[in-house]
């Protein structure tokens, strides 16, 4: 049986610096060199996940944005994305705007990925946008309206800020039905929510489908802390939480393990393994 390993990161297989620790790289690309099988799944994007994962050798397509990319990290490609309609992503940034919410919004063209951007919703994204602003590698783009950028090659809006002035565009948002969207606490900062928004053919769960046909797995495991995860949880064999997992994580868990700061997915995946 062709098996899958699937992980979230942030919260699940990161450390809390963000970082992919010595241990678990170690125990992961040893799993890959004798012939295992092993990927993500994240709200990150391409540029982001590669830089952290970039000594683990991820041999199978990871699901980038919440589902809306598939991407091939060893050939740095994109296999799969979903857009929004012209008129969609127009609509999308009205709701924001009328909200008084200000995301980043974020098109892919000619394999590339760009942010828009016309002022920060709040200090966490400033801030992001001054740490990633000189990397060649993200563009970046001052524009004076988010709807009058927003066009077909739209894929994503992520926003940060307090749960109550996010909650009132999620409530809209979820009345439209022209979107999805994961609206979560952050990680690393328990004052601070994400509101991320993509196509309704996204999900992470429609990225571990695609996954299992293209590569042919019949069986997936997979790890998760988050709300964002619950969708990953829907479709895959085996549902596993790290111990510092949200409650809804855990009660849709098939089995709860270690936490995020003992290497709880790598040692899991060697422990299973080993036994084979």
């Amino acid at each position: 049986m062709k098996k899958l390993f699937v992980t979230d990161l942030d919260g699940t297989f990161l450390d809390p610096r963000a970082a992919v620790s010595e241990k678990s790289a170690k125990i992961i690309n040893n799993f890959i060199k004798n012939g295992g099988h092993f990927t993500f799944a994240t709200a990150r994007t391409a540029v982001s996940a590669s830089q952290i994962m970039k000594d683990v050798f991820v041999n199978v397509p990871c699901i980038l944005m919440n589902g809306v990319s598939i991407y091939d990290l060893s050939e740095k490609r994109y296999i799969k994305n979903e857009y929004f309609s012209s008129k969609d992503s127009k609509k999308i940034a009205e709701i924001f705007s009328d909200c008084g919410v200000i995301p980043f919004m974020y098109k892919i063209e000619n394999e590339k990925l760009d942010t828009y951007y016309y002022d920060f919703n709040c200090r966490e994204m400033y801030d992001f946008f001054i740490m990633c602003k000189n990397d060649p590698n993200r563009s970046f783009y001052k524009c004076d309206s988010l709807i009058d950028a927003a066009d077909n090659m739209t894929i994503y809006f992520s926003v940060q800020g307090s749960h109550d002035k996010l909650q009132k565009a999620a409530d809209i948002l979820a009345k439209t039905n022209i979107c999805s969207f994961a609206f979560y606490r952050d990680v690393y900062n328990t004052e601070i929510w994400f509101l991320e928004v993509f196509s309704k053919n996204a999900s992470k769960s429609n990225g571990i489908n695609f996954i299992k046909d293209y590569g042919g797995f019949e069986h997936i495991t997979c790890f998760g802390d988050n709300l964002n995860d619950l969708p990953m949880f829907e479709v895959c064999d085996k549902k596993i939480a790290v111990s510092n997992a949200k409650d809804e994580i855990k009660k849709a868990a098939d089995e709860i393990i270690g936490s995020n700061t003992d290497d709880a997915v790598a040692v899991y995946i060697k422990k299973i393994t080993e036994r084979i």
